[in-house]
């Protein structure tokens, strides 16, 4: 029997911002390279995995707002949120040292300019990026929005967070060009018809979270919506059933749904 595999800690945010052109919600999402080996060509939201680094700014507080009562491992699920979000598309929720507002498109379009590449490379910690750049992670700008374990029996296995947040004004981001080959701010709306049409190849997770974020006309209304309530973990059971193959989720966990059918097996 395989022995099994312990789920990485990793975070995503769901970037929002207001549709110019009608009344609902953008995200921003991009799609990921072909030849990774976890959720190759796939339209997903900026995140990834915990890293050491990420435990490392914890012991620096005043790197961080918003993390007061946090215990450790929450405070390394924002934090990373925040690193891989600006890693994957150059947008940056921090503030300016002693500013309560959040850093302006311009000097984030510098920081990136300058710490983007070698931090993805690791040639540069993002410690380092903060405290050279006098920068405050806005913790506080992170929404719980939900809290996905891969199944058991995976070969890749991650506890993820999904947390919304307001896109920063004007900070437009774009895609790395290697992770990432394209990306785009889109409506849950549009992404799924895309996924239906074959435009789109959506994860199960990322279905699930645009059909909910599609829900609310504005970003007030999602984060309002999302603000406080309590986040239902959902670890999905994957059951065959006349040949096709159905995934459970908690009912609780806000899905409109408890089984879905994911397709036939092959």
């Amino acid at each position: 029997m395989a022995e099994a595999v312990a789920p990485r800690p990793a975070s995503t945010i769901l970037l929002l911002r207001d549709s110019a052109a009608a009344k609902e919600v953008e995200v921003f999402m991009m799609v990921r390279h072909y030849e990774i080996d976890f959720n190759s060509g796939a339209l997903v939201f900026p995140g990834g995995s915990v890293d050491k680094g990420d435990k490392e700014i914890i012991a620096t507080p005043a790197l961080y707002s918003g993390g007061e009562g946090l215990d450790e491992a929450t405070l390394s699920f924002r934090i990373a949120a925040i690193r891989e979000t600006f890693e994957e598309s150059g947008i940056l929720l921090a503030r300016p040292k002693g500013s309560k507002a959040l850093v302006d498109a311009k000097r984030a379009s510098e920081i990136e300019a300058a710490h983007r590449a070698e931090l993805c490379d690791s040639k540069i910690t993002f410690l380092k990026v903060l405290t050279d750049n006098g920068m405050v992670l806005a913790l506080d700008e992170l929404v719980p929005y939900a809290h996905w374990i891969t199944p058991q029996g995976m070969p890749k296995r991650f506890d993820t967070w999904f947390f919304l947040a307001a896109a920063p004004p004007e900070q437009v981001g774009a895609h790395d060009g290697k992770e990432s080959t394209d990306s785009i701010w889109v409506s849950p709306r549009e992404a799924l018809e895309g996924g239906e049409s074959g435009r789109f190849k959506l994860p199960f997770p990322t279905t699930r979270n645009l059909i909910k974020l599609g829900k609310h006309a504005s970003v007030k209304a999602a984060l309002d919506d999302s603000r406080g309530k309590a986040v239902v973990t959902v670890t999905p059971v994957m059951t065959r059933n006349n040949g096709g193959r159905q995934l459970r989720i908690p009912l609780e966990a806000g899905y409109d749904g408890e089984v879905f059918e994911v397709g036939s097996v092959g």
